[in-house]
């Protein structure tokens, strides 16, 4: 009977061992903490975890097409709506908000950014604003780009980058006068206080809307649905809250 017991048991740990579920996301999930979750994930349950980085140009058809099939979606919030609709997604839980923000080159000023008015005096005051190509598809170009082509952002000098502004800027382009508007990576705080990173000025103003609320749930296509559920839970628990607050997510 001992060995019996035994054998079960250890059948259920290699089939632990053995599980893995696929995740497929975006680069602003999988840049802001979703890695690290992952990797916390497959420590405490020993469920491998394997991230798949789509663009927003594709991930759409992948979901309900690309084999093999994801288990955990993980989309912009009315992206993952379209998903619940089109029967790709069967519920799905609110995940956490991307920041778009200012950044500069570390020995420039940190410039006050907290109006419209000031923002926009600020843009202008720049040799160039660089910002993501929105040719890429990716939903925050988009977002920057639409923002520079207001009428009241006339005049604002924008440079369309290939990847994101902030590095973008690390890698030397851009002046000494040049800004950027891109993803927030770092914790940091509504009111823009030092965040510690060089690079950083802060948030846009709220009223504009700059940001991206992300929202995850399970594939109808899922293999693994049960583990999929699993990971989900893992992922908007309390204990991994501060794991996305360092990568820039702000969990509702």
């Amino acid at each position: 009977m001992r060995w019996i017991c035994l054998a079960a048991i250890l059948a259920v740990s290699n089939a632990a061992q053995a599980a893995e579920i696929r995740v497929i996301s975006p680069g602003v999930i999988s840049n802001s903490g979703l890695t690290e979750v992952a990797a916390a994930f497959e420590k405490k349950t020993g469920v491998k975890v394997t991230i798949v980085v789509d663009g927003m140009g594709t991930i759409m058809n992948d979901i309900r097409t690309k084999d093999p099939a994801a288990d955990v979606v993980m989309l912009p919030m009315d992206l993952m709506g379209t998903m619940i609709l089109s029967g790709a997604v069967a519920d799905f839980t609110p995940l956490g908000r991307a920041e778009i923000g200012l950044f500069k080159k570390p020995d420039a000023p940190r410039p006050d950014i907290t109006t419209v008015p000031r923002l926009i005096a600020v843009l202008k005051g720049a040799s160039s604003v660089l910002y993501s190509d929105p040719v890429s598809g990716s939903m925050q170009a988009g977002m920057s780009d639409r923002l520079l082509k207001r009428p009241d952002f006339a005049g604002i000098k924008g440079v369309p980058v290939k990847g994101d502004a902030e590095p973008a800027l690390k890698r030397g382009e851009g002046d000494a006068n040049a800004l950027g508007l891109g993803l927030i990576h770092v914790a940091h705080n509504p009111t823009n206080t030092e965040t510690g990173s060089p690079w950083l000025v802060g948030e846009l103003p709220a009223e504009l809307g700059m940001h991206m609320d992300m929202a995850t749930g399970v594939s109808t296509r899922s293999p693994d649905k049960t583990n999929a559920a699993a990971f989900i839970q893992f992922a908007i628990s309390p204990e991994m809250r501060n794991v996305w607050k360092v990568k820039g997510i702000a969990r509702y």
